[in-house]
Protein backbone atom coordinates (compact mmCIF):
# COMPACT_ATOMS: atom_id res chain seq x y z
CA UNK A 1 0.00 0.00 0.00
CA UNK A 2 1.83 3.07 -1.28
CA UNK A 3 1.43 6.16 0.87
CA UNK A 4 0.55 9.50 -0.69
CA UNK A 5 3.05 12.34 -0.55
CA UNK A 6 0.81 14.16 1.91
CA UNK A 7 0.88 11.21 4.33
CA UNK A 8 4.63 10.72 3.89
CA UNK A 9 5.16 14.35 4.87
CA UNK A 10 3.33 13.72 8.16
CA UNK A 11 4.60 10.18 8.68
CA UNK A 12 8.17 10.14 7.29
CA UNK A 13 9.27 6.77 8.65
CA UNK A 14 10.77 3.69 7.05
CA UNK A 15 8.31 0.83 7.35
CA UNK A 16 9.21 -2.73 8.30
CA UNK A 17 7.28 -5.99 8.15
CA UNK A 18 7.24 -8.98 10.49
CA UNK A 19 5.83 -12.30 9.28
CA UNK A 20 3.30 -13.61 11.80
CA UNK A 21 2.37 -16.96 10.33
CA UNK A 22 1.10 -16.28 6.82
CA UNK A 23 0.38 -12.60 7.44
CA UNK A 24 2.61 -9.53 7.49
CA UNK A 25 2.51 -7.00 10.32
CA UNK A 26 3.77 -3.51 9.55
CA UNK A 27 5.70 -1.63 12.20
CA UNK A 28 7.92 1.40 12.67
CA UNK A 29 11.32 0.93 14.33
CA UNK A 30 13.11 4.26 14.77
CA UNK A 31 16.04 5.42 16.89
CA UNK A 32 18.34 3.73 19.37
CA UNK A 33 18.47 3.25 23.12
CA UNK A 34 15.90 2.12 25.65
CA UNK A 35 12.85 0.67 23.92
CA UNK A 36 9.40 2.28 23.82
CA UNK A 37 6.53 0.23 22.38
CA UNK A 38 3.44 2.08 21.16
CA UNK A 39 0.16 0.19 20.72
CA UNK A 40 -2.72 1.85 18.86
CA UNK A 41 -6.46 1.26 19.07
CA UNK A 42 -9.51 1.32 16.79
CA UNK A 43 -9.87 2.80 14.17
CA UNK A 44 -6.40 4.33 14.12
CA UNK A 45 -2.98 2.96 13.16
CA UNK A 46 0.62 3.81 14.02
CA UNK A 47 0.03 7.19 12.38
CA UNK A 48 -1.64 8.24 15.65
CA UNK A 49 1.79 8.21 17.33
CA UNK A 50 3.64 10.12 14.61
CA UNK A 51 4.52 13.15 16.76
CA UNK A 52 5.79 10.96 19.59
CA UNK A 53 7.80 8.82 17.18
CA UNK A 54 9.53 11.87 15.68
CA UNK A 55 10.56 13.30 19.03
CA UNK A 56 11.18 10.25 21.20
CA UNK A 57 13.23 8.43 18.54
CA UNK A 58 15.91 11.10 19.02
CA UNK A 59 16.75 9.47 22.36
CA UNK A 60 15.02 6.08 22.38
CA UNK A 61 14.30 3.12 20.15
CA UNK A 62 10.63 3.52 19.28
CA UNK A 63 8.54 0.62 17.97
CA UNK A 64 4.98 1.37 16.80
CA UNK A 65 3.01 -1.48 15.23
CA UNK A 66 -0.06 -1.73 13.04
CA UNK A 67 -2.28 -4.58 14.22
CA UNK A 68 -3.13 -7.22 11.64
CA UNK A 69 -6.01 -5.77 9.61
CA UNK A 70 -4.98 -2.20 10.45
CA UNK A 71 -2.75 0.47 9.00
CA UNK A 72 -0.26 -0.91 6.50
CA UNK A 73 -0.44 -4.50 7.78
CA UNK A 74 -2.17 -7.30 5.88
CA UNK A 75 -5.96 -7.27 6.07
CA UNK A 76 -7.09 -10.92 5.94
CA UNK A 77 -10.82 -11.56 5.82
CA UNK A 78 -10.66 -14.80 7.81
CA UNK A 79 -8.32 -13.85 10.68
CA UNK A 80 -8.96 -14.65 14.33
CA UNK A 81 -9.67 -11.04 15.31
CA UNK A 82 -9.85 -11.54 19.08
CA UNK A 83 -8.17 -9.86 22.03
CA UNK A 84 -6.15 -12.99 22.80
CA UNK A 85 -4.85 -13.16 19.24
CA UNK A 86 -3.95 -9.46 19.32
CA UNK A 87 -1.91 -10.00 22.48
CA UNK A 88 -0.20 -13.01 20.94
CA UNK A 89 0.61 -10.97 17.84
CA UNK A 90 2.25 -8.27 19.94
CA UNK A 91 4.24 -10.88 21.83
CA UNK A 92 5.44 -12.49 18.59
CA UNK A 93 6.57 -9.12 17.26
CA UNK A 94 8.52 -8.32 20.43
CA UNK A 95 10.14 -11.75 20.35
CA UNK A 96 11.13 -11.34 16.70
CA UNK A 97 12.69 -7.95 17.45
CA UNK A 98 14.51 -9.26 20.51
CA UNK A 99 12.80 -6.85 22.88
CA UNK A 100 13.03 -7.97 26.51
CA UNK A 101 12.79 -4.63 28.36
CA UNK A 102 10.56 -1.79 27.27
CA UNK A 103 8.29 1.08 28.21
CA UNK A 104 4.72 0.91 26.95
CA UNK A 105 2.42 3.60 25.52
CA UNK A 106 -1.19 2.56 24.89
CA UNK A 107 -4.38 4.13 23.57
CA UNK A 108 -7.96 2.89 23.08
CA UNK A 109 -7.95 -0.89 22.30
CA UNK A 110 -4.18 -0.72 22.60
CA UNK A 111 -4.72 -0.66 26.36
CA UNK A 112 -6.19 -4.14 26.59
CA UNK A 113 -3.68 -5.46 24.05
CA UNK A 114 -0.62 -3.79 25.54
CA UNK A 115 -1.54 -4.63 29.12
CA UNK A 116 -2.42 -8.14 28.00
CA UNK A 117 1.17 -8.63 26.90
CA UNK A 118 2.55 -6.76 29.91
CA UNK A 119 0.83 -8.92 32.53
CA UNK A 120 2.21 -12.06 30.85
CA UNK A 121 5.75 -10.78 31.43
CA UNK A 122 5.57 -8.01 34.06
CA UNK A 123 9.31 -8.13 34.65
CA UNK A 124 9.87 -6.79 31.11
CA UNK A 125 7.82 -3.59 31.49
CA UNK A 126 9.62 -0.56 32.87
CA UNK A 127 7.13 2.30 32.48
CA UNK A 128 3.59 2.68 31.13
CA UNK A 129 1.85 5.69 29.60
CA UNK A 130 -1.96 5.36 29.58
CA UNK A 131 -3.87 7.44 27.01
CA UNK A 132 -7.71 7.31 27.12
CA UNK A 133 -8.02 3.56 27.22
CA UNK A 134 -9.12 0.61 29.32
CA UNK A 135 -7.81 -2.83 30.17
CA UNK A 136 -10.66 -3.86 32.42
CA UNK A 137 -14.33 -4.80 32.08
CA UNK A 138 -17.08 -2.24 31.64
CA UNK A 139 -20.70 -2.41 30.56
CA UNK A 140 -20.66 1.16 29.32
CA UNK A 141 -20.88 1.62 25.56
CA UNK A 142 -21.91 4.80 23.70
CA UNK A 143 -25.03 4.54 21.54
CA UNK A 144 -23.11 5.10 18.31
CA UNK A 145 -20.65 2.29 19.06
CA UNK A 146 -23.48 0.06 20.29
CA UNK A 147 -25.14 0.53 16.92
CA UNK A 148 -21.93 -0.56 15.16
CA UNK A 149 -21.80 -3.59 17.45
CA UNK A 150 -25.30 -4.83 16.61
CA UNK A 151 -25.40 -8.27 15.01
CA UNK A 152 -25.66 -8.20 11.20
CA UNK A 153 -26.36 -4.48 10.82
CA UNK A 154 -23.25 -3.39 12.73
CA UNK A 155 -20.65 -5.11 10.54
CA UNK A 156 -22.53 -4.03 7.42
CA UNK A 157 -22.60 -0.33 8.23
CA UNK A 158 -19.01 -0.32 9.52
CA UNK A 159 -17.64 -2.01 6.40
CA UNK A 160 -19.95 -0.67 3.70
CA UNK A 161 -20.91 2.77 4.98
CA UNK A 162 -17.63 3.53 6.79
CA UNK A 163 -19.73 4.19 9.90
CA UNK A 164 -16.80 3.87 12.31
CA UNK A 165 -13.66 5.22 10.63
CA UNK A 166 -15.24 8.31 9.12
CA UNK A 167 -17.07 9.58 12.26
CA UNK A 168 -13.82 9.10 14.18
CA UNK A 169 -12.25 11.88 12.14
CA UNK A 170 -14.50 14.47 13.81
CA UNK A 171 -15.94 12.85 16.98
CA UNK A 172 -12.60 12.13 18.64
CA UNK A 173 -11.14 15.60 18.94
CA UNK A 174 -12.15 19.00 20.26
CA UNK A 175 -9.90 20.80 17.78
CA UNK A 176 -10.80 20.20 14.15
CA UNK A 177 -8.34 17.89 12.44
CA UNK A 178 -6.67 19.27 9.30
CA UNK A 179 -7.95 17.78 6.05
CA UNK A 180 -4.68 16.01 5.30
CA UNK A 181 -4.66 14.43 8.77
CA UNK A 182 -8.21 13.12 8.33
CA UNK A 183 -7.19 11.67 4.98
CA UNK A 184 -4.22 9.92 6.58
CA UNK A 185 -6.35 8.31 9.28
CA UNK A 186 -8.77 7.02 6.64
CA UNK A 187 -6.15 5.98 4.09
CA UNK A 188 -5.69 2.32 5.16
CA UNK A 189 -9.46 1.78 5.33
CA UNK A 190 -10.61 2.92 1.89
CA UNK A 191 -12.88 -0.01 1.02
CA UNK A 192 -15.13 -2.50 2.77
CA UNK A 193 -12.60 -5.36 2.78
CA UNK A 194 -10.00 -3.10 4.37
CA UNK A 195 -12.40 -2.34 7.23
CA UNK A 196 -12.82 -5.94 8.38
CA UNK A 197 -10.59 -5.46 11.45
CA UNK A 198 -12.33 -2.20 12.33
CA UNK A 199 -15.61 -4.10 12.47
CA UNK A 200 -14.12 -7.02 14.37
CA UNK A 201 -12.63 -4.73 17.01
CA UNK A 202 -16.15 -3.47 17.72
CA UNK A 203 -17.58 -6.97 17.77
CA UNK A 204 -14.84 -8.01 20.22
CA UNK A 205 -15.94 -5.57 22.95
CA UNK A 206 -16.83 -7.97 25.81
CA UNK A 207 -19.91 -6.68 27.61
CA UNK A 208 -21.07 -9.94 29.23
CA UNK A 209 -19.69 -13.24 30.48
CA UNK A 210 -20.76 -15.14 27.37
CA UNK A 211 -18.60 -13.03 25.08
CA UNK A 212 -15.58 -14.70 23.47
CA UNK A 213 -13.09 -12.23 25.02
CA UNK A 214 -14.72 -11.66 28.42
CA UNK A 215 -12.69 -14.22 30.40
CA UNK A 216 -9.46 -13.14 28.76
CA UNK A 217 -10.05 -9.47 29.61
CA UNK A 218 -11.06 -10.42 33.15
CA UNK A 219 -7.74 -12.21 33.55
CA UNK A 220 -5.85 -9.11 32.36
CA UNK A 221 -7.82 -6.91 34.76
CA UNK A 222 -7.05 -9.14 37.72
CA UNK A 223 -3.32 -9.03 36.97
CA UNK A 224 -2.99 -5.27 36.47
CA UNK A 225 -1.63 -4.77 40.03
CA UNK A 226 1.33 -7.05 39.19
CA UNK A 227 2.79 -4.26 37.05
CA UNK A 228 4.97 -2.36 39.48
CA UNK A 229 6.73 0.03 37.09
CA UNK A 230 5.95 3.74 36.99
CA UNK A 231 2.75 4.91 35.28
CA UNK A 232 1.66 8.16 33.66
CA UNK A 233 -2.02 8.73 32.89
CA UNK A 234 -2.69 11.35 30.20
CA UNK A 235 -6.41 11.89 29.76
CA UNK A 236 -8.67 13.91 27.51
CA UNK A 237 -11.76 14.96 29.47
CA UNK A 238 -14.04 15.35 26.44
CA UNK A 239 -13.89 11.69 25.39
CA UNK A 240 -17.34 10.44 24.35
CA UNK A 241 -16.24 6.81 24.67
CA UNK A 242 -13.59 6.45 27.38
CA UNK A 243 -15.09 9.02 29.70
CA UNK A 244 -14.07 10.02 33.21
CA UNK A 245 -15.45 6.78 34.68
CA UNK A 246 -12.53 5.01 33.02
CA UNK A 247 -10.14 7.73 34.18
CA UNK A 248 -11.26 7.30 37.80
CA UNK A 249 -10.91 3.53 37.52
CA UNK A 250 -7.31 3.85 36.39
CA UNK A 251 -6.55 6.07 39.36
CA UNK A 252 -8.03 3.43 41.67
CA UNK A 253 -5.90 0.70 40.11
CA UNK A 254 -2.72 2.81 40.10
CA UNK A 255 -3.07 5.39 42.90
CA UNK A 256 0.62 6.32 42.65
CA UNK A 257 0.46 7.14 38.94
CA UNK A 258 1.37 10.59 37.74
CA UNK A 259 -1.69 12.22 36.16
CA UNK A 260 -2.12 14.82 33.40
CA UNK A 261 -5.78 15.68 32.80
CA UNK A 262 -6.72 17.86 29.84
CA UNK A 263 -10.30 19.03 30.32
CA UNK A 264 -10.62 20.36 26.77
CA UNK A 265 -9.15 17.39 24.89
CA UNK A 266 -11.02 14.50 23.32
CA UNK A 267 -10.38 10.82 22.74
CA UNK A 268 -7.44 11.53 20.45
CA UNK A 269 -5.65 13.36 23.23
CA UNK A 270 -2.38 13.37 21.28
CA UNK A 271 -4.08 15.43 18.57
CA UNK A 272 -5.77 17.95 20.85
CA UNK A 273 -2.84 18.42 23.25
CA UNK A 274 0.16 17.35 21.18
CA UNK A 275 2.80 19.63 22.72
CA UNK A 276 1.70 19.32 26.34
CA UNK A 277 1.29 15.55 26.12
CA UNK A 278 4.70 15.14 24.50
CA UNK A 279 6.31 17.32 27.15
CA UNK A 280 4.71 15.25 29.92
CA UNK A 281 5.79 11.97 28.37
CA UNK A 282 9.38 13.14 27.81
CA UNK A 283 9.63 14.35 31.40
CA UNK A 284 8.14 11.14 32.72
CA UNK A 285 10.59 8.97 30.79
CA UNK A 286 13.57 11.12 31.77
CA UNK A 287 12.77 10.48 35.42
CA UNK A 288 12.18 6.78 34.90
CA UNK A 289 14.66 5.73 37.55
Amino acid sequence: MELTESIKAQYPFAGHFAHLGKHKMHYIDEGQGSVIVMVHGNPTWSFYYRHLIKELSKEYRVIALDHIGCGLSDKPQDYNYTLEQRVDDLGMLLNELGVIKYSLIVHDWGGAIGFGQAVKHPEQVENIVILNTAAFRSKRIPFTIGLCKMKYIGPWIVKNLNAFCYPATFMTTVKKLPKETKQAYLFPYRNSNNRVAISEFVQDIPLDEKHRSYAYLKNIEEKLPTLTGKKLIIWGGQDFCFNDEFFERWKEIYPDAKVEYFANAGHYVLEDEKEKALSSIKGFLKNEQ
